[in-house]
């Protein structure tokens, strides 16, 4: 299997620095398509409890905080299967809170879902852990598509555009909280009267967003500072940030964009291409055919006929840092001339976090 490479810098401006994220463990299981990506667990997350669990949950954390990764995003799935999408995972406020308390410079992303939650006691809460953290902290606003999981909490499902709705007056009630004024808001989806937040935060409020339909790029051009994209070619992926730029540039704003990208590092290309094409042959199409049904509601996601796109949650292989070190930094210095700040990984690849992590910084 041969990867091709990406085509040249589109005009973006001078190069920023490279940055860093990854998810916090608080999945109970990952999803399996492939029968070469399922790999036993000595003890599954959801049958430990007390200092067993803190381990668990730590040992990741800790390992990202001395490789030098930049944020660390704590998901809210409240249920998923395990099978073709990833398990639940433990809230995403109260991990939030936990790794506030046990790490010292990783920054924090919870994803919230606004359909969950209403936007005034979450700009509390947020303002919280941004002093107890030191300005560590910042949201990723995911309008959701995972149609069981609304109704098992009572959340309302709307249609596909007003779920952007909704969180567009999520984030303006937030932005009008965070920045001291008065909050007096009276929205479709969300009111709020005399709204005044202390203590008051200490950092500015960072926005993060996923999606890739026309009402999530019409979103974050006007309110988001970064987007999360699935993984993908680097024709894809410049198609994307072409269309969320010229609607920012419209507005006046910049929007960064952060892929998705699972690495699968060996000493030479030949050895880790052919260790995808297993990887690849054991893809199970019964549960391939479940994922495509499950995520039909996630527009612009998930769309593709890759089959990289199937061995994981939010298609990083199809990002195809695979090969050896020096290939996966060139594919990584591709994506960033066109337009890539960030880099969400996955850190199971020890050669990869000893050969291409260090080598990362020097290139923005």
């Amino acid at each position: 299997m041969h990867f091709a490479t990406a085509r040249g810098p589109t005009k973006l401006g001078p190069m920023s620095a490279i940055l860093t994220s990854t998810f916090a463990p608080t999945a109970m299981a990952n999803m399996n398509l492939s029968t070469a990506t399922r790999v036993p667990s000595h003890a599954p997350i959801a049958e430990l409890a007390g200092a067993d669990l803190q381990e668990r949950m730590l040992r990741g954390v800790r390992q990202a905080e001395e490789l030098g990764i930049d944020h660390l995003l704590v998901a809210q799935r409240w249920w998923g299967s395990g099978e073709e999408i990833e398990g639940s995972t433990y809230d995403c406020l109260a991990m939030t809170a936990f790794y506030a308390a046990h790490t010292t410079s990783i920054g924090l992303i919870t994803a919230i879902h606004p359909g969950f939650f209403l936007p005034a006691p979450i700009a509390k809460w947020g303002a919280t852990i941004d002093r107890l953290t030191n300005g560590r902290w910042s949201i990723n606003v995911t309008s959701g598509w995972h149609e069981a999981e609304f109704g098992m909490f009572g959340a309302e499902l709307l249609e596909h555009d007003d779920c952007y709705g909704r969180s567009t007056e999520f984030i303006e009630v937030m932005k009008r909280a965070w920045s001291g004024e008065e909050v007096n808001f009276e929205g479709r989806f969300y009111h709020a009267r005399g709204l005044r937040l202390e203590p008051r935060p200490k950092a500015p409020l960072m926005i993060w967003q996923g999606g890739q339909s026309p009402a999530a790029i019409a979103m974050a051009a006007r309110h988001s500072d970064w987007m999360f994209l699935n993984g993908g070619r680097p024709e894809k992926i410049a198609g994307i940030i072409e269309q969320v730029g010229a609607s920012a540039n419209a507005t006046g704003r910049r929007v960064r964009f952060a892929l998705y990208a699972i690495p699968l590092c060996r000493a030479t290309d030949a050895e880790a291409e052919a260790e995808i094409a297993k990887m690849i042959d054991a893809i199970d199409p019964a549960i391939v055919g479940k994922r495509i049904a499950k995520t039909s509601g996630a527009r612009g996601m998930w769309a593709s006929d890759d089959k990289l796109s199937f061995l994981d949650t939010n298609e990083g292989y199809a990002s195809r840092l695979v090969g050896s070190p020096e290939t996966i930094l060139t594919r990584m210095r591709e994506f960033h001339a066109l337009g890539v700040d960030c880099f969400h990984l996955i850190l199971h690849d020890q050669l990869f976090n000893r050969e291409v992590l260090p080598a990362l910084r020097t290139l923005g």
